[in-house]
């Protein structure tokens, strides 16, 4: 018996290392799993995180199909009416001197190229002692101009010079387009109805409406030509 007791005690060492000889590997596995799962509620963390960052960047970024010139804010309404405004200060000229100036420019206008017809664009009033200049306009917004045929429309408005002591205002307003009026399709519209961010741009505000896109465009396009006409005899 005690021999058997000596050899039993000589085993359980053995039997120990054997036990831990099994496990070791066992503990080596499982902290590779331990390992691969952190590594992939980590993967998974951070893929959560850009699908929030790109959800954010959507909801205040949209991307633009057209150009930002033409986009929000780019067709100014002033008590209710489009009015596109340009302010130019000049210093060392009195308002005489910026009327004397502007009047032959506005009256240029009136006969350009863009006119409907000669005599329906004409400056029709003048106030010599308020330096005011108003002129009402008829001409041409052309879109496309193909061999066969060619797609415009009229274009009225008024523009307005008011000159101050080392300042110039001018404000164009009062617009209505005319298009196609010779046929069933044609109508009489204003800015108001056609043109401003309401009716002139999509609903995503990315792209100019489908319809009124090209008249919101042409308008803004006229009314550049003329402000940076008017800047250019300005700065001489």
């Amino acid at each position: 018996m005690k021999k058997i007791v000596i050899a039993l005690m000589l085993c359980i060492p053995m039997m120990t290392m054997a036990q831990s000889e099994w496990e070791a590997p066992k503990s080596a596995q499982q902290k590779l799993e331990e390992a691969r799962k952190a590594e992939a509620a980590a993967e998974k963390a951070r893929k959560d995180a850009e699908k929030a960052t790109k959800k954010t960047e959507g909801q205040s970024t949209i991307e633009l199909k057209e150009d930002p010139k033409y986009l929000t804010g780019a067709v100014p309404v002033v008590d209710g009416k489009v009015t596109f405004t340009l302010d130019l200060d000049i210093p060392g000229k009195s308002a005489q001197q910026i009327y004397d100036l502007a009047y032959p420019l506005i009256d240029q206008l009136t006969i350009d190229e863009h006119q409907v017809k000669n005599g329906t664009s004409q400056v029709s009033l003048v106030n010599k002692k308020e330096h005011i200049i108003a002129a009402r306009m008829q001409e041409w917004l052309v879109f496309s101009n193909g061999l066969l045929a060619i797609d415009r429309t009229e274009f009225n408005y008024t523009l307005i010079a008011n000159c101050t002591d080392g300042h110039l205002n001018v404000t164009i307003s009062r617009i209505r387009y005319n298009y196609e009026m010779e046929r069933e399709t044609g109508f009489s519209i204003t800015a108001e109805q056609w043109i401003t961010d309401k009716y002139g741009l999509n609903k995503k505000k990315n792209d100019v409406n489908r319809k009124s896109g090209k008249f919101r465009k042409k308008t803004i396009d006229r009314k550049d030509q003329i402000f940076d006409a008017i800047k250019e005899e300005f700065s001489k």
